[in-house]
């Protein structure tokens, strides 16, 4: 007979592993079925948590070489230790690792390893090295995340054509790095090797980087990145192919103005995102619907149109980002035990951990455009803030968009250091429908960054004190 659960997850990333927390919290007897050894899915094991930690790595060495000397420090000759770095990462892959383990084993949740099908709607077959098992339960959750994309006419041979999973385990610092795209995976991953002395290129299709983001963000950091790491940006450029040559790649691609561009590298990373992946599953054994793009297709409770069957994350609609699946997770389990949780995905932040940091929230500037809105702009750069000046972080600036009857705040969206902090006082503050003045009302701590959120929100009646 086989094993019965209340509920079924497919995919321990952050959107399966916290459904299951959530399932076991409210009691509900609960299964993971993870294809890897290791719990975590793509964000802890060759993504969010890898990357950040070689962005951490690689802002080291670079602050040594180039910064320490305006603190009065020397240091002469700072090498670096691309394989140290690697296993400084896997530790902390590692670490985290056990961490999910951990819970689950402390919320009673029974962690199955092998490939999770559907047999019918309320049975799953788990495959394994080790021989076959089905399980049965009442709900289950498909949480199998993504995988990275490739255009049509390029294959990522994993040698010289890499996604990100590859770029985290290069053995050696690329003289010449070519990014095909310049969004969130291309400009931290450019970021990382820009600082350990890759020549990186970033070829764009669109006219901006990080073009999901409020295009104020993108230009301030394509400037800086030009700057401070010597990046070359070719934007506007459809990329036509990439060749392995053994050792080097050859990447050509086409301008707006129809001219081809051939350039040689070290390595070419395709990072022009990612795609819901659903391979193994075996849907059509119970007739799940999926969208044009591959998404498994979900209603407003993230139900599928297979009563009992809901998915959540990098698999369904919408941004591809840790917390966004996280929230889901939580709010089908919370579904699934009867009751009535809430999602705003207006309020779920991006984050971008280059340096300096870009995060963002709510509408962008160009969406309020779009619909008509009429808003007001305050802005508060990084340069007047007495904590940006000691630290020698001036880049950057807050940006906050408001209502121009209401004052309520519509968007915020910050480049400067710390922006990955700073940005949760600005979602904290919208989740509650805060108007700028709320905001310009309290006492901030000074000299700190997020006053600068103060400032921006002072400055859109043109209040602010410090400019």
């Amino acid at each position: 007979m086989k094993d019965q659960f209340d509920v079924i997850i497919i995919g321990s990333g952050p959107g399966g592993y916290v459904a299951a927390i959530r399932c076991g919290q409210l009691g509900l007897k609960t299964a993971i079925i993870e294809k890897y050894p290791v719990l975590g899915g793509t964000c802890l094991n060759v993504g969010c948590i890898p990357s950040k930690a070689m962005l951490d790595s690689s802002e080291y060495y670079h602050q040594i070489k180039a910064n320490v000397q305006n603190h009065g420090i020397s240091v002469d000759n700072p090498k670096v230790d691309l394989a140290a770095m690697i296993e400084r990462k896997e530790g902390v892959v590692s670490k985290i690792n056990s961490g999910v383990s951990f819970l689950m084993r402390k919320n009673k949740v029974e962690v199955f390893q092998g490939i999770g099908s559907f047999v019918d709607k309320n049975t799953i077959l788990v495959k394994s090295d080790i021989g076959e098992k089905a399980i049965g339960g009442k709900h289950v959750i498909i949480a199998t995340g993504s995988k990275p994309a490739s255009l049509p006419n390029i294959s990522i041979d994993k040698k010289r054509i890499i996604s990100s999973t590859e770029a985290l385990i290069l053995k050696e610092i690329p003289r010449r790095l070519i990014i095909v795209g310049g969004g969130v995976i291309g400009v931290e991953l450019g970021s990382v090797y820009g600082r350990l002395g890759s020549k990186v290129t970033i070829l764009e299709y669109t006219d901006s980087i990080i073009a999901t983001m409020d295009r104020k963000m993108g230009s301030e950091l394509q400037k800086s990145l030009k700057k401070k790491l010597g990046f070359d940006f070719l934007l506007n450029h459809k990329v036509t192919g990439a060749t392995n040559n053994g050792d080097t790649v050859t990447v050509t691609a086409e301008d707006k103005d129809g001219k081809i561009n051939s350039m040689e590298g070290d390595y070419c990373l395709m990072a022009i995102g990612r795609k819901p992946y659903t391979e193994g599953l075996v849907l059509e054994n119970v007739g799940i619907e999926l969208s044009s793009k591959g998404q498994v297709v979900t209603d407003g409770n993230l139900e599928t149109n297979i009563k009992g069957i809901y998915a959540i994350g990098d698999v369904v609609k919408g941004p591809m980002l840790a917390h966004k699946a996280s929230e889901e997770g939580i709010y089908v389990a919370e579904i699934i035990a009867g009751k009535k949780p809430h999602i705003d995905y207006n309020l779920i932040p991006n984050i971008v951990y280059t340096d300096p940091e870009v995060a963002g929230v709510g509408k962008t500037e160009e969406e309020l455009k779009e619909s008509g809105r009429r808003y007001k702009i305050g802005q508060f750069p990084f340069s007047a803030s007495g904590r940006a000046i000691t630290s020698g972080k001036t880049e950057g600036v807050v940006k906050v968009l408001a209502d121009e009857v209401t004052d309520e705040i519509l968007g915020v969206h910050i480049i400067g250091e710390r922006a990955s902090d700073l940005i949760g006082e600005a979602t904290l503050a919208m989740g509650f429908r805060a108007a700028a003045e709320d905001v310009a009302l309290i006492s901030h701590g000074h000299p700190t960054y997020y006053e600068n959120f103060r400032e921006a929100c002072l400055d859109i009646e043109k209040m602010a004190i410090h400019i």
